[in-house]
């Protein structure tokens, strides 16, 4: 028999400071919530002209960047450049040493540029692998249409209603769907036993839970549901004045500690030292790193 998850916390992802010049509503990794493996930082970004991410290093983790509009470029010491537009995605596997830049376009109508980063820890048998990226563009990414068109599902990673994703995107396992639901209309969304689960609310009002144990949440809250259960349920009213808009992710839990430090996240003390000690010296990983800037980041100059 399955069993629907009940939700453990709401929380409201409040908007604050973050690089240079970016505004960020961070729900993961705040001291409201913490080591939800795999998720180590949830941020709903807004970063306009003459703002961005310069030159910075990563190591242990993978970055899921979607753009909800605007566009974003990328630039590493590697020499890989790319840019993302609306609906578009990056997988980034920091691995052992990546160093790269992060920098959002300059709209002609002035508009920001908004998205989600979503980093996820990687086993530790993973840690020191090569870095990689792999772009999801909107174009990819399969729909499935649900309660006689109500409920629309990207399904970013996973499967919904027999409907599979693009494969091998990121290395620990995670499933992603970007969800909208019209007045009237109800998902009841499968997931895979035992893995946390979350959902971050974009847009509209949406009733998260199932019979007697439901909650109305609004825009900019993270839904954190119980790991007990098979499915999750979401509805909005047939009185609602506009859709619902959000976004619907599960992952599986590392057993393993994480220790943190900034951009680099090991799974001891000893680890995070040396990883700052090969950033200083360009070595182990971030050889590439001496005397490397990027064209993008220069921007901000």
């Amino acid at each position: 028999m399955s069993l629907p998850r009940s939700i453990r916390t709401a929380l409201l992802a409040v908007e604050q400071a973050e690089g240079a010049g970016a505004r960020v509503r961070r729900s993961i990794g705040t001291r409201s919530l913490r080591n939800f493996s795999p998720f180590l930082m949830l941020d709903h970004f807004t970063i306009g002209k003459g703002a961005g991410f310069p030159d910075h290093p990563h190591r242990g983790q993978e970055t899921i960047t979607y753009l909800l509009s605007g566009g974003v470029d990328h630039e590493d010491f590697a020499g890989n450049k790319g840019t993302i537009g609306p609906g578009d995605l990056q997988f980034m596997t920091a691995g052992r040493g990546i160093m790269h830049a992060e920098m959002p376009h300059e709209n002609p109508d002035g508009s920001p540029n908004v998205g989600m980063q979503l980093w996820v820890d990687l086993p530790k048998q993973l840690k020191m692998c090569e870095p990689r990226y792999r772009d999801l563009r909107a174009e990819e990414i399969p729909i499935v249409k649900v309660d006689d068109g109500r409920v629309e599902v990207k399904v970013i990673s996973g499967q919904s209603h027999g409907v599979d994703s693009v494969r091998d995107l990121a290395y620990t396992p995670v499933w992603i769907f970007d969800v909208t639901i019209r007045p009237g209309g109800r998902l009841s969304q499968s997931l895979p036993k035992g893995w946390n689960a979350f959902a971050y609310t974009l847009a509209g009002e949406s009733i998260f839970g199932s019979n007697d144990k439901t909650q109305r949440i609004k825009e900019f809250h993270n839904v954190v549901f119980e790991q007990e259960g098979d499915y999750v349920e979401v509805s909005v009213p047939d009185n609602a004045e506009k859709e619902s808009r959000f976004m619907l992710v599960a992952g599986q839990p590392l057993d393993q500690e994480v220790i943190q430090y900034g951009p680099f996240v090991l799974n001891t003390k000893e680890q995070v030292y040396q990883a700052m000690m090969d950033y200083q010296t360009a070595s182990n990983g971030f050889e590439r790193s001496r005397g490397w800037e990027s064209e993008i980041g220069k921007r901000m100059t």
